[in-house]
C-alpha cells in the first residue's frame, strides 16, 4: 500500500479497525518509511499490540508474534531443531553409511522455525516482539544483533538472510527499563491512555449497539479510575468489557447498583475492588 504521509496511514489503520492518535500515526509512518523498529512503551493495555495487528493488515503482512517472558532464549525466539525426528532418521538410515547418515541429521527439514527466524523468512511480515521488558538483558543482546542485520547464521546450515526485511514492533509495559543499546536503532513512541473522544469513539466502533449515554458515562467513569492510584489502572479493553457487561444487563447509563456489580469487569485486583467499592461515589462521580 502506497502510504503519502501519516495522515493517509491514519485513515487506513482507521479502516483496519485502529483509530490513532497524530503522534502514533506519525510514529508508525516513519517506521515504515525509514525502515527502523518501532519501540512502544507504555501502560498495559493502550494498544501497543493491537497497532500492530492492524499495521500487518495495511501493509498486507503476516503477523508474527513473539511473546516474551523471563528465561526465552534463542531457542524458542529463533530456530531449534526437532530431535525426536532426528532421532528418528537416525534409526531408520542405512548403517552401512553411518557418517553420511549422521551428517543428514542437520538437513533444513529438522529445522524448526520459531518467530524470529519466521519473520526473516516468509515476508512480508510484520514482526511484533511483544513485552520485551518481561525478558533479561541477554536475550535483548541477542536480538539487536539479529534485528540488526536482519540475518541469522545456523551454524550447521550458513546464514540465512531476510528478502524482505519484516516490519518490526517491540513493546514495553516498562516493567524495567530496557537497555538504550536496543532504543537507539528504533523509533520511540510512549502511548498514552485515550482522550475521552476516541476512548468513546473505540468503544462504539467495539459495541455499536450500546447506548450513547453508557458509552461516554463509562469512560468518564474509567478516566477517574486511571487517576486515582490504583494498582492496576484499566485500560482500553477494560472500558470496552465494563461497556459490554453493563449493556448486557440492559442498562442506557452507568448507575448503581450495576455499575459496583460489575467493577470485576474493569478492575482486576481485590485491593482496587475494596477501594473503589468503598469511595463508589467519590471516585466515579456520583
Amino acid at each position: 500500500m502506497d502510504l503519502v504521509d501519516p495522515a493517509d496511514l491514519a485513515g487506513a489503520l482507521e479502516l483496519a479497525g485502529y483509530l490513532p492518535d497524530p503522534g502514533i500515526a506519525t510514529a508508525a509512518f516513519l517506521a515504515l518509511r525509514m525502515r527502523r523498529p518501532l519501540f512502544l512503551e507504555g501502560e498495559p493495555g493502550v494498544g501497543k499490540t493491537a497497532l500492530a495487528q492492524a499495521l500487518a493488515t495495511v501493509t498486507r503482512s503476516r503477523l508474527i508474534r513473539l511473546q516474551c517472558y523471563e528465561g526465552i532464549d534463542s531457542r524458542q525466539a529463533l530456530y531449534d531443531w526437532d530431535f525426536p525426528r532426528q532421532i528418528l532418521h537416525l534409526r531408520t538410515a542405512d548403517t552401512a553409511d553411518r557418517s553420511a547418515s549422521e551428517a543428514s541429521l542437520y538437513d533444513r527439514r529438522f529445522l524448526l522455525a520459531r518467530p524470529l527466524l519466521q519473520a526473516l523468512e516468509q515476508g512480508p511480515a510484520v514482526l511484533l516482539i511483544d513485552e520485551i521488558d518481561r525478558a533479561d538483558d541477554e536475550f535483548e543482546a541477542f536480538l539487536f544483533e539479529v534485528l540488526t542485520d536482519n540475518a541469522v547464521t545456523i551454524p550447521e546450515l550458513g546464514t540465512i538472510t531476510a528478502t524482505a526485511p519484516p516490519v518490526v514492533v517491540i513493546t514495553s509495559n516498562r516493567t524495567r527499563e530496557v537497555h538504550d543499546a536496543l532504543k537507539r536503532r528504533c523509533l520511540y513512541h510512549w502511548v498514552e491512555h485515550p482522550d475521552f473522544g476516541r476512548e468513546v469513539a473505540i468503544v462504539r466502533r467495539h459495541l455499536p449497539a450500546a447506548a450513547a449515554q453508557l458509552v461516554e458515562d463509562v469512560a468518564r467513569a474509567v478516566a477517574r479510575l486511571r487517576e486515582a492510584n490504583l494498582v492496576k489502572p484499566p485500560g482500553i479493553a477494560e472500558t470496552i468489557d465494563w461497556t459490554n457487561a453493563l449493556h448486557m444487563l440492559g442498562a442506557s447509563c452507568l448507575e448503581s447498583p450495576a455499575a459496583q456489580d460489575t467493577l470485576g469487569a474493569v478492575l482486576k485486583y481485590r485491593e482496587d475492588l475494596v477501594r473503589v467499592r468503598r469511595e463508589f461515589a467519590a471516585l466515579l462521580g456520583e
